[in-house]
């Protein structure tokens, strides 16, 4: 059996996902299983991940799964007892995954870990935040964050831990879906879910304490595969699910309301 399962979501990121095999090709410490879930790519990521890495197992979609059906999908799939979802606009450092999968394998209080993400040019990404209460979600995605700019960067500031450089090792509450390594039976995401909130959800399920491991280091390019209005009115589809999941019906039907305004600004800016 595989120390380690790692799972990944594949959707157009053909040239980013080549990289991202080939940093797990140079993994230390960790008999690795690679499992690309591909959603259905147009521009060959799937033939690219067959020819050129038949050590993976390639999971070829007719149709795309999205962010958290995919995942499970390769969970399915995973035969190790730990699994990682990672990005594939992710390139890990060689020791990385070892780090991490150490922490959990001498902690087993906490239920997650992720690394330190970085961009390309090496500046930290600001990763990792606390559950968010439906105050911040009327602040961050309503217009009233706009008529209380300084309520929102106090409640903002609360959120992401803004007293924390990501230097170093933290406990935190919920890790970005990017780079989450867990035991596999915990890891499961919400179906209802398509791209965004899978992490706030898996800490709400879970309510274990997770950790920010600063010695494990991944480039992070982000948002490979987001950057269209599309993404951005799946961000709005799916904030609305997790509300009313989270936060009931009622409180849904109000961020709706108060969130349409930033909606259509949003689609016009896009247009």
């Amino acid at each position: 059996m595989p120390d380690l399962s790692v799972v990944i979501v594949s959707y157009n990121t053909r040239d980013l996902l080549r990289k991202c095999l080939l940093s797990l090709r140079d993994s230390v410490g960790l008999d690795l299983e690679v499992i690309v879930v591909d959603n259905a790519s147009a521009d060959g990521s799937a033939e690219m991940t067959r020819a050129e890495f038949p050590e993976v197992k390639l999971l070829a979609q007719s149709l795309n799964s999205w962010f958290c059906g995919g995942n499970n999908i390769g969970l399915a799939e995973a035969s190790a007892d730990f699994a990682l979802l990672l990005n594939p606009d992710t390139e890990a450092a060689p020791d990385a995954l070892a780090l991490m999968h150490r922490f959990l394998l001498d902690n087993p209080d906490y239920v997650g870990a992720t690394a330190q993400l970085v961009y390309p040019n090496g500046e930290i990404q600001n990763t990792c935040a606390r559950i968010p209460s439906f105050k911040h979600l009327l602040m961050s995605y309503t217009a009233l964050g706009y008529l209380l700019p300084r309520q929102k960067r106090a409640l903002a500031s609360e959120l992401t831990y803004g007293d924390w450089d990501r230097r170093s090792d933290r406990d935190v509450a919920v890790i970005p879906g990017s780079c989450t390594l867990m035991r596999r039976a915990d890891l499961w995401l919400d179906d209802d879910l398509l791209l965004y909130f899978p992490e706030e959800t898996l800490a709400r399920r879970l309510q274990k304490p997770m950790r920010f491991v600063a010695a494990a280091r991944v480039t992070h390019h982000e948002k490979s595969s987001t950057r269209s209005w599309f993404a951005t009115s799946i961000f709005f589809r799916d904030l609305l699910v997790y509300t009313r999941k989270h936060h009931g019906a009622a409180r849904m039907l109000l961020l709706w309301t108060l969130s349409r305004p930033v909606y259509w600004l949003m689609w016009l800016k896009n247009r």
